[in-house]
């Protein structure tokens, strides 16, 4: 399916957005998620069901100053 993540197209398999952070090597990192403009926490992730086009905004913070 085509995504749009981060503000660039992707090609995944993924079904869900738990899928797609594993897919995507993010899988047990502290993030920030969001679908479509939703934000999407951690318990829902599994839950949460990719469509053809969803825009996925994936954040993680930084440290330092």
């Amino acid at each position: 399916m085509k995504l749009i993540v981060n503000g660039e197209a992707l090609e995944a398999a993924a079904a869900t957005l738990a899928e797609l952070l594993a897919e995507l090597d993010y899988e047990g990192a502290w993030l920030a998620t969001a679908v479509n403009g939703e934000l999407v926490r951690t318990g829902e992730r599994q839950a949460c069901r990719l469509r053809d086009e969803d825009r996925i905004e994936i954040l993680s913070p930084m440290q330092g100053g």
